[in-house]
Order: C-alpha cells, then structure tokens, then sequence
C-alpha cells in the first residue's frame, strides 16, 4: 500500500552554485573558458602523441589515454551546466541524471587507474631503468589499461542498477552541479542501507587500493632517488615525475576532501568546489604540467599545431 501512494518523479534540480545568483554569467564565461582549454589543450596532446612515432612509448600511452579520459569527465558535467545556468533551468531528467551519474564515476575511476598505472611506470624507469623494455612491454601496458576500462564501466553500472531500483517521491533537490551518487542517496524514499554500503566497500576499495600503489611506488622512487650522488642526478630524476605527482596530488586531495572528511566538514560549497577541482580544473591542468617541463613533447606539440595552423589556412584558401 505504502508502494501505491509513492509518487516517482521524473526530474532532478541541480541548484549547485545557486547561491550565487549575481554570479552566473561569471561562472558561464569561466566555466566554458576552462572547459574549451581542456578540450583544446587534451585534443591536442593526443594528436601530438598520435603524430610522433618517438613518442610511441609506454609513458606517452598511457598520457594519451589519460587526455581521452580528461576529454571525457569534464564533458559529463559541464555542457549540462552551461546550459542550465544559459537557459535559467535547474532541471535534469531521471533518465539523464542518472546517464549523468554513471559517466562521472566512469571517467573518475578510470583517471584513478590510470594515475595508478602511470606511478607504477615511473617506479619502473627510476628504479629498474635496465629492465624498463623488458619489465614495460607493449602487451603488459595494453592489459593494464584494458583491465582499467573493463573495471571502470562495470563498477558505476553496479552502482547506476543499485540506484535505478530505489523510488523517489516528492523530494527532488540536489545541492550539486552535477547527479552525485551521495547527493541522490538521500532523496530516495527506499531503504538505501545496501546502496550506502556498496559506496564505502567498493568506492572506497577502488580508490584506497590505488592511493595505496601510489604512495608505494613514491616511497621507492624517493629511496632510488636520495642514493644518486650528485644534485642533477637527483633533479633530473625527480622532474620525470614531477608533472605526475601534481596531478596525483590534485587528484586524491580533492577526493579525500568530498569522501573521506568528516560529514561535519562537508557543505554545498566546498564539496561543489572539490568537485570542480578533480572534474574540470584537474583535467585543464594536465596538457600544460606535461608539456611544460617535457621538451620533447613541447617539440611534438608545436609541430602539430604548426600543421594545424597550416591546414587551416590551406583549406581556407581552397575555398
């Protein structure tokens, strides 16, 4: 009977970042301004990458699949939002918001894994540089981030399943810009013990899991590196790295802000802000700490937009 007076809804409310109502037009031109930079400066690594046969090597094939991951997260989130803030609408269907949810956890996992994967290549040219062809070969790097794909499409469709079976009744508001799974738990007028449970074992397992690899493969990485003698030695070792534990640092240090703080710390605004920080400004970050101190990327990067540039300006005379 209970079941027969629920009344499902069909659409969400993002009001994430509502509370600054004089503010949207700044938040739409800073938004769209990051979100086209990632695009940009991501689309770009991959044709640089794609283009140079020197760069075809596991450090850059794994770069490369995380610029297809940083095209993709930043996609699930932020169009959705420019139109709403475009359009004044909050609105985002049941359907979508939980296409929405699933994509997010998708794209999130896999920058997890591949951050994971990339330590672990670093660990291997620091640590074993005589082994690094042998140990690093072209199979081993294939698997790992298949694996990491096949583990980061069925994990959030667990969690996207769990969620589509849950009713929600009249409350409908979710204080996020975008359909988190911990904003939309408590909307739900089902019992959501199993849901809540599945979050800390599995999220918490997939992203404890690999924090751990990490932080193992720096702490080999350091003992390598503290026992080379001279200074250039040390800093020519550390610089290979460098850009990776910027993002790593980026990365996990806005995760554990939103999942693993105490509730008492968490508000709209700061989970809002740590979600920007690891979704949108993560990504942005990546093409240019890669590039910045990696010159023969910054080379292969030049060149592609040289030919770029020129392609653009033949086919405009063509016409």
């Amino acid at each position: 009977m209970e079941k027969e007076n629920q009344t499902s809804i069909s659409e969400f409310l993002l009001l994430g970042f509502s509370s600054w109502p004089g503010h949207q037009g700044l938040l739409f031109a800073l938004f769209l301004c990051l979100y086209l930079t990632g695009l940009f400066g991501n689309l770009l690594i991959l044709l640089a990458i794609g283009s140079n046969r020197n760069l075809h090597t596991p450090m850059y094939f794994f770069l490369a699949n995380l610029s297809l991951v940083d095209l993709c997260l930043p996609s699930a989130t932020v169009p959705k939002m420019l139109l709403n803030i475009q359009t004044k609408s909050r609105s985002i269907s049941y359907p979508g918001c939980l296409a929405q949810m699933y994509f997010c956890m998708m794209f999130a996992n896999m920058d997890n894994f591949l951050l994971t994967v990339m330590a672990y290549d670093r660990f291997v040219a620091i640590c074993h540089p005589l082994h690094y062809t042998t140990i690093m070969t072209p199979c081993l790097c294939t698997s790992l981030v298949a694996l990491s794909w096949v583990i980061a499409t069925f994990n959030p469709l667990l969690h996207t399943l769990m969620m589509a079976r849950l009713h929600f009744c009249s409350e409908n508001i979710i204080h996020h810009f975008f359909c988190d799974i911990n904003s939309l738990l408590p909307l739900s007028c089902s019992d959501t013990s199993l849901n809540q449970l599945m979050v800390m074992s599995v999220v918490g397992l997939i992203f404890v899991v690999p924090s751990v690899c990490i932080l193992a493969s720096y702490g080999r990485i350091v003992s390598a590196v503290m026992k080379i003698t001279s200074l250039e030695g040390k800093l020519k070792a550390f610089s290979t790295c460098g850009s990776h534990l910027a993002l790593v640092i980026l990365f996990y240090g806005a995760i554990a802000g939103i999942y693993m703080s105490p509730s008492s710390n968490h508000s709209t605004e700061k989970d809002s802000a740590a979600s920007v920080i690891f979704m949108v400004v993560a990504p942005v970050l990546n093409p240019f700490l890669y590039s910045l101190r990696n010159n023969e990327l910054k080379g292969s990067l030049k060149k592609t937009l040289v030919c770029q540039i020129h392609l653009s300006i033949a086919m405009q005379q063509s016409f």
